[in-house]
């Protein structure tokens, strides 16, 4: 199946409470553990960047996850960002989170380097996803942990209405939409293990962690050492 690549941006008002609201436990509790089995020497100091942090679920998970540590979130809706706001002003992770508005790659960001970066669910938005790899190359430190988890397409447009019963057949109608556009916007594993060779990151290991996702594992080479 081809891919059709979606709009980039999910900020129309209903999109933006409805995917706020939604429960995606089980896929960004997974995401947590991946990292953290992935790279268990990480967490002592340091920071953080999530890419693509819509609502700020993952963000806050890392900073439980990683008391010592500071995160910061960035996303270009302004509408799921707002969820985002509201949901850590209630908690105590204010003076450990903070939330950026912008895109990739023009986005300002709060430091220039990062200890580790994670990304979820953003890369199938991206109309050319070497914006990702360049962005994560600048923007990690050298020997930095890196989790990208997303969406991989199906193989036929059966695979994407069986994927689409199973997990949001009770969603409200725009999640079933835009969970549909999602799928066929994904990448398939070798496309993304053919993104990572062309960036200098073929090192990286891509493998499926369920029946819908697979993760983007690896470190950052240091330039100096290539």
């Amino acid at each position: 199946m081809r891919r059709v690549p979606e709009p980039e941006l999910m900020d129309e008002p209903e999109q933006a409470r409805a995917y706020a609201e939604a429960d995606f436990s089980e896929p960004n509790a997974l995401f947590v553990a991946l990292f953290q089995e992935s790279f268990p020497d990480f967490g002592a100091t340091g920071c953080l960047l999530d890419l693509g942090c819509g609502p700020a679920d993952i963000t806050l998970r890392l900073a439980r996850a990683y008391p010592a540590c500071r995160v910061h979130g960035v996303d270009g809706a302004r509408r799921m960002l707002a969820f985002g706001h509201d949901r850590i002003a209630a908690t105590e992770l204010e003076g450990r989170v903070t939330l950026v508005h912008g895109v990739i790659p023009q986005v300002r960001l709060p430091r220039g380097r990062y200890e580790a970066v994670v990304s979820n669910s953003l890369l199938h938005h991206l109309h050319d996803a070497a914006v990702l790899w360049e962005t994560i190359k600048r923007c990690a430190a050298p020997g930095a942990p890196v989790l990208v988890m997303d969406l991989a397409r199906p193989q036929s447009a059966a695979q994407v209405d069986d994927l689409v019963r199973t997990y949001a057949g009770d969603a409200p109608p725009v999640l079933q939409r835009d969970f549909r556009w999602s799928l066929c916007a994904a990448f398939r594993p070798e496309e993304v293990l053919g993104q990572l060779a062309q960036a200098g990151l073929g090192g990286f290991d891509v493998r499926m962690v369920s029946d819908r996702h697979l993760a983007v594992l690896g470190r950052v080479p240091d330039p100096k050492g290539l």
